[in-house]
């Protein structure tokens, strides 16, 4: 078959099974396939592919059909303009999470001591190292899920990051003090998890919940963390966007000042950032 007749068939099974963006989808699949561009499949489009190529792709177009997520079949995710692996243990990392990234990187300062906490594929933590290599930071990545862990550790092997990567319940194995702890934990609550769509619902579910209103994990990083931090160190947050007022309250609480949050690209609620107290 042709370039442009395998895509045609593929559009057509997906968008039969209202898979949403399935020309996008399609593109990228057959395109890591062939180890090509996108455009290229466009300029070629009257191009022959050898029957193994067309035989993997619509084996992917039934994992795609049945809302496993394109970012897990092809391996891979762009995020911060790097190149990161992905499977099925991590979450996906998505472009509102660059917003804590950059406002993290605006306060790093040479030398700082980093933790990645809920770390999942590695995406915030290797990110910060990546782009600050010639700052001599210290950077730890921890995660509770063994599985997530070895994700990381591929990420740290195909990015050339230095980092410690821990196995830990949040704060369980970890030691010292850092200057800034960041984190992007799990939020969605009990409700929401039930709405949430098809190829969402693929993804770990360890790495979603929150607990019943979503908020346990900030409930316990906001108490335990300012144990960790250096004086005036900084505690940044992903969080889901209608929780600013409930997590601005729980940091108040415990003791945090300096509270300010950032919108997504959405004009969405997304980032919490705040200094501990003393």
């Amino acid at each position: 078959m042709k370039i442009k007749e395998v895509l045609e068939k593929g559009n057509n099974i997906l968008k039969e099974n209202n898979i949403k963006e399935y020309s996008l989808k399609t593109r990228i699949l057959l395109a890591n396939i062939l180890d090509k561009s996108k455009e290229f499949l466009m300029i070629h489009d009257e191009e022959e592919i050898n029957e193994a190529c067309e035989k993997d792709f619509f084996e992917k177009i039934e994992n795609l059909k049945i809302g496993i997520p394109i970012q897990y079949i092809i391996n891979k995710q762009e995020f911060m303009g790097i190149d990161f692996f992905v499977d099925d243990n991590v979450l996906i990392p998505q472009p509102d999470t660059e917003i804590l990234v950059q406002e993290i990187l605006e306060k790093i300062k040479p030398d700082d001591k980093i933790l990645d906490l809920c770390t999942g594929s590695g995406a915030i933590g290797f990110s910060i190292g990546y782009m600050k290599k010639n700052e001599n930071l210290k950077i730890v990545l921890s995660d509770v899920s063994e599985d997530a862990l070895t994700v990381a550790k591929k990420n740290a092997e195909k990015n050339g990051v230095d980092a410690e990567i821990i196995e830990s319940d949040l704060f369980e194995n970890i030691e010292g003090k850092y200057d800034i702890i960041v984190s992007n934990p799990p939020y969605i609550d009990l409700d929401e998890i039930e709405n949430l769509s098809i190829e969402v619902k693929n993804e770990p579910f360890i790495a979603l919940f929150g607990g019943k209103d979503g908020l346990s994990f900030y409930r316990k990083i906001a108490s335990e963390a300012k144990k960790y931090l250096n004086p005036n160190g900084i505690l940044g947050l992903e969080i889901g966007y209608s929780q600013k007022d409930s997590v601005t309250k729980i940091l108040e609480k415990n003791g945090y000042i300096d509270i300010y949050c950032k919108k997504d690209l959405g004009g969405n609620d997304r980032v919490i950032i705040c200094r501990r107290g003393e």
